[in-house]
């Protein structure tokens, strides 16, 4: 099965840990473990709350289960052309 969630990459970019994550939500460390793994998922109610620590957009957690689209981050802020 495909991953679900980039959550591992995404704290990756943040510079961020999984003991971080644990920290902020209150959770234990191996179930944060488990979501980076996709062996099992947060709650939308969770993915929310974690985009708002990461400053992420929660579609920036959740990998596209469309094959013929490529994932690309938008950026936040404009880009002057």
């Amino acid at each position: 099965m495909k991953d679900l969630n980039r959550l591992k990459v995404v704290l990756a970019e943040k510079k961020r840990t999984n003991k971080w994550l644990a920290e902020q939500l209150g959770k234990n460390y191996s179930t944060i473990s488990k979501w980076c793994t996709n062996t099992s998922q947060p709650d939308l109610q969770t993915l929310d709350r974690i985009a708002g620590l990461l400053d992420v957009d929660v579609k920036d957690l959740i990998n596209s289960t469309r094959e013929d689209i490529m994932y690309v981050p938008v950026p936040k802020t404009p880009v002057a052309l």
